[in-house]
């Protein structure tokens, strides 16, 4: 295979989330979540798995930075525990909570790591939940009280600061099937969180910049949608519907300044959006830094009148929309190996949206890995196969004229994988849940090398 080199000052490094790695779940005055109530509801999560423990970063951060140290890593995207910083979501910030961080940051620094901070990673404080959620406009005027309280903590150090992760996770999964945190399956809510997540990120960026944050930006999942027939009427129009629920909801709002005309008249259909005041599209559009982007899979759509839609993760596709199952290769998460959706995603959001630099804030496999011998790295080809073809689509994106700065693996850890529990393992260093020993992969040393090199 032809050398391939990235630019100078290309971005390499590895994400990971606070519930999936921290445990420590009543350690240091921290609150309940959403993760906590739904992870311990019974038939929610796989065997009742809950990450209560999870790798327990949350005493053992300082062996896992040195092990970021080790690989090479010059960037680690972290998230933050709302319920560690205001266990109610509001009110008194906890200073045992900011500690953590605090300490984290620090340790980061002294390896010559740079800190990429998530400000929402998923676990809403219960509390917050409990007074609607995401279909509540409080939710979002906490939230950027909330980014406040980090900055006057950590902005001093941390210079490049995300406010969301997934928001079309967070809203669809969470208030439209249900199939994560908090459990809702309602469309109207579905539509409302995403409303009132897109408006606690405006609120939380126009916040930090009046603190004096310097870099600002938001994670999306954006979806790379293609029609099963390109030459089919109904498999286009089947493709732009997906891609207005998935994608035009947010990239619009965002970086053009309003929704998209057919997404409004679709919301209609299932709810009245008088959440939508007077000023917000204008602050949703407060300028940012960059766009993260997390891809995986790319999604084939057809137009079917008895199609069987999406259900509550694209409401109003059912019997208008078939999802087709993916072929070929798949990931253990049964997902679809196409890198090259990675090119054809960057490609459309630079020439869409050209104004925004792009970041790869996750990309990555779960395989079904072996135990690890602790004497043997484990040999888990399949996923540097799919590194490598993910990172190749990359850097064609870059040599087609995309801004792409950089690329964070996902996973830094094995970990708790959200509905999947401890099942799915997406890590590049393999975590012993029982003794919570930590091996890198053979995936760990190849990314190790392709960072010292810059390239493959």
């Amino acid at each position: 295979m032809t050398e391939l080199r990235f630019p100078d000052n290309f971005l390499w490094g590895a994400a990971t989330a606070a519930y999936q790695i921290e445990g420590a779940a009543r350690d240091d005055g921290r609150g309940e979540s959403i993760w906590d109530t739904f992870s311990r509801t019974p038939g929610k999560v796989h065997a009742g798995h809950t990450g209560d423990v999870a790798c327990d970063h949350y005493h053992r951060y300082a062996d896992d930075v040195a092990l970021m140290a080790e690989l090479g890593l010059q960037a680690y995207r972290f998230s933050v525990s709302w319920p560690r910083i205001q266990p109610d979501g509001s009110g008194p910030v906890n200073p045992r909570g900011l500690d953590f961080y605090d300490r984290l940051t620090d340790a980061l620094l002294g390896r010559g790591i740079d800190p990429i901070i998530t400000l929402y990673h998923w676990d809403l404080p219960q509390t917050l939940q409990d007074r609607g959620g995401w279909t509540s406009r409080d939710t979002a005027e906490h939230f950027a009280t909330y980014a406040s309280a980090l900055y006057a903590r950590l902005g001093d150090r941390i210079g490049t600061w995300t406010t969301l992760n997934e928001p079309w996770c967070s809203a669809y999964l969470g208030y439209g099937n249900g199939v994560h945190a908090p459990g809702v399956q309602d469309p109207g809510a579905a539509f409302s969180a995403v409303h009132h997540l897109l408006l606690a990120h405006g609120l939380a960026t126009q916040a930090l910049r009046a603190a004096g944050a310097g870099r600002v930006g938001v994670t999306l999942n954006p979806a790379d949608v293609r029609p099963a027939d390109p030459n089919s009427a109904a498999d286009a129009a089947a493709a732009r519907l997906v891609d207005g629920l998935h994608n035009r909801i947010f990239l619009d709002p965002l970086l053009v300044g309003g929704y998209p005309d057919d997404i409004r008249e679709h919301v209609a259909r299932f709810v009245e959006p008088t959440f939508v005041q007077d000023n917000d599209e204008k602050i949703i559009a407060a300028p940012i830094d960059l766009l993260g982007i997390n891809y995986y899979a790319p999604t084939y759509v057809a137009g079917r009148p008895d199609g069987a839609g999406g259900g509550g993760a694209y409401p109003g596709t059912e019997g208008r929309v078939q999802f087709l199952a993916p072929v070929g290769p798949l990931t253990d998460m049964g997902w679809m190996i196409e890198p090259a959706g990675l090119t054809r995603l960057l490609e459309r959001i630079a020439t869409d949206y050209p104004a925004v630099p792009l970041l790869i804030t996750e990309n990555g496999a779960a395989f079904p890995d072996k135990t690890a011998d602790p004497t043997t790295p484990l040999q888990d080809s399949d996923r540097i196969a799919y590194l490598d073809g993910h990172l190749r689509a990359a850097h064609e994106a870059i040599a087609r004229g995309v801004d792409l700065r950089g690329y964070l693996v996902w996973s830094l850890l094995d970990n708790f994988e959200w509905a999947e529990g401890y099942r799915k393992r997406f890590g590049i260093v393999h975590v012993d849940y029982l003794t919570q020993r930590r091996t890198p992969k053979s995936s760990a040393r190849w990314y190790q090398e392709v960072i010292s090199r810059n390239g493959l």
